[in-house]
């Protein structure tokens, strides 16, 4: 085995986290080195006009996404069940290559509901120990909004985030003007104005007003107009091409770790990016209290052992949990005792789904039009935004009309009770194409005893190591919240006057489906917290048991949010590296006594 020349820091994947990461860290003056084991992508020519607007490569074809053949999960519902490989894309969709998931995301850009960051407490304060399940694992972050938001502000200007803003310092400035009033406080405005709205998007606004709720526009990460990033990067408007979730972006609109900030890593001469560099483990002392580096696979199949004095784990959620695993860092998670970290509270997205078909005379909606983080939607439901006692659930969920671009292949809804396929088929596809409109339920999913990940006893990847295990089902909390916000989804919907709707629900004794897209907003397995009995990190995203390894990604969730995670995710990361930058170069150590 070589052994490379020693960095002061080696990052482990370049998506969102590993991008921050690497920016801050070479600003501080450390000789920075990410390891991203899929290939170099960039807008050219990964999003090159037109070859990108191509469903059957991205969508169909998964060009982006991580190769399955060579590394997956296995899946299983329960501990008593026998986990099998996730061998097809269904429910989530990793990526690789420069820029991760944050290469083919769609740019929907929150930040997070004040209370899920201290979730536990504040259920218990307000409806006692008691309404939350005996086997619900929720826990507080350890950090809470007020601490975060300056990075939540910096990460909207250096996204280029479009938005309108509820109220800034204390003072209401978007009354009236499609601003959140569920939102927290802001410092300073978001960098762009909001975009502007589809069809689909105004009559959920207008229907949802009818009702008595608030709609707001979205807050995203396509810009609105030109931009230019605190770091530089430039961006150009948004031109609702609808080529968004799953492509590169070739209009450098959508935020992305390759257009908002390699371009100023390529600048810094204390940065290395090497592709095609697969991690297969962290390397520790004899007192396995401190990191000494990596070994990674190269692009020719040698294995490299690479020093480094500080270790960032940044991969995608699952593949931090599972390096964390395999290098023997922080006890794996044991659900019979309910004791270890690594692997608990495992979490994902309560999604719920309505389709409104409108005659051909009412509304042209035009789906194939859109943008990724683009919209219209409402909190009325979300967080902790209502009374949860009299219907008996944990959790929460934004709705919203997402219009982000319906493809030719994959996207064609017709109303229920249409044949499978046939003249009629093609009948009601032609009519309904133009004139449907989808809206959906964002709804948070807690943590559970049961849902877990650990390492599989039985299946390899390409190298001999075992592949994480995925021990996930739907609760019973889960489905009771899914049908209540279903329900006044769907009046939502009928408000709008279509000749149909379809909705797509779960039922109780529900399984979980790894065949059906949901989102890739998977959570939890390295979770951080303020007790290293129930959290693999401390509140800086340090590792309890390894000072020099940080793990910054949507593994450190200790449960899912009713919003998309990237926001938290960058602001959180920015937190951690402002942390290392100020007090641990200062001094190396625990930055939180156990």
């Amino acid at each position: 085995m070589r052994v490379a020349k020693k960095v002061d820091v080696v990052i482990v994947g370049f998506g969102w986290a590993g991008a921050i990461m690497a920016k801050e860290l070479t600003e501080a003056g450390l000789q920075v080195l990410a390891l991203e084991r899929g290939p170099a992508r960039d807008t050219y020519p990964d999003g090159v006009y037109p070859q990108t607007m191509d469903e059957l490569t991205y969508n169909s074809r998964k060009k982006l996404f991580m190769d399955i053949s060579c590394e997956t999960v296995t899946l299983r519902h329960t501990r008593n069940d026998v986990a099998v490989p996730y061998r097809q894309f269904g429910a989530f969709l990793p990526g690789t290559g420069t820029g991760g998931a944050g290469l083919h995301w769609s740019g929907v850009h929150f930040r997070v509901d004040p209370m899920e960051l201290r979730m536990r407490s504040h259920y218990e304060e307000r409806y006692g120990k008691n309404f939350i399940p005996e086997n619900m694992t929720i826990q507080d972050f350890g950090v809470s909004y007020e601490e975060l938001e300056p990075y939540f502000d910096f990460a909207e200007k250096v996204f280029g985030t479009s938005g309108t803003a509820w109220s800034i310092k204390g003072e209401v400035v978007g009354r009236d003007k499609g601003g959140n009033p569920f939102a927290a406080d802001r410092s300073d405005d978001f960098p762009l104005v909001a975009q502007k709205n589809t069809v689909s998007a105004q009559l959920f606004a207008k229907a949802a007003t009818e009702l008595g709720y608030h709609p707001y526009n979205l807050p995203s990460a396509n810009t609105s107009g030109p931009y230019t990033n605190p770091y530089g990067a430039q961006m150009g408007p948004c031109n609702f091409c609808g080529y968004c979730s799953g492509y590169a972006c070739y209009m450098y609109s959508k935020a992305s770790p390759n257009v908002n900030i390699l371009p100023a890593l390529r600048q810094a001469s204390n940065f290395e990016l090497r592709n095609n560099a697969h991690v297969l483990k962290v390397n520790l002392d004899d007192s396995k209290t401190q990191a000494t580096g990596v070994t990674y696979v190269d692009s020719q199949g040698h294995k490299i052992e690479q020093p480094a004095d500080l270790v960032i784990l940044a991969a995608f959620q699952f593949n931090n949990v599972r390096l964390m695993l395999l290098s023997g860092i922080g006890k794996p998670y044991d659900p019979v005792t309910n004791e270890g970290v690594v692997g608990r509270n495992f979490a994902y997205q309560n999604m719920s789904t309505v389709t409104a078909f409108f005659k051909p005379d009412a509304h042209y909606t035009n789906p194939f039009i859109g943008a990724g983080g683009n919209g219209i939607g409402m909190d009325d439901f979300n967080a902790d935004n209502f009374d949860h006692g009299p219907h008996g659930f944990v959790g929460g969920s934004p709705f919203w009309v997402n219009q982000a671009g319906t493809k030719p292949i994959a996207g064609l809804k017709v109303p229920p009770g249409t044949p499978k396929w046939g003249s009629a088929w093609k009948a009601a596809v032609a009519e309904s194409y133009t004139h449907t409109l989808s809206m959906d339920a964002h709804g948070a999913h807690q943590s559970y005893r049961d849902n877990y990940l650990d390492l599989d006893p039985q299946y390899t990847d390409n190298y001999g190591l075992p592949l994480l295990r995925m021990t996930f089902d739907w609760q019973d909390n889960d489905v009771k919240m899914n049908r209540f916000m279903l329900e006044r989804l769907q009046k939502v919907a009928e408000t709008m006057g279509p000749k149909a709707i379809s909705v797509s629900s779960k039922v109780n004794g529900a399984h979980f489906d790894a065949n059906s897209y949901q989102t890739t907003h998977l959570n939890g397995g390295a979770i951080m917290g303020t007790d290293p009995k129930t959290s693999a990190l401390n509140r800086y995203l340090q590792s309890w048991d390894v000072h020099n390894v940080f793990v910054p990604g949507a593994s450190a969730f200790p449960q899912g949010l009713g919003y998309n995670p990237t926001g938290l995710l960058a602001a959180l990361t920015y937190w951690s590296a402002r942390a290392i930058r100020e007090q641990y170069l200062k001094n190396p150590g625990p930055l939180v006594q156990a």
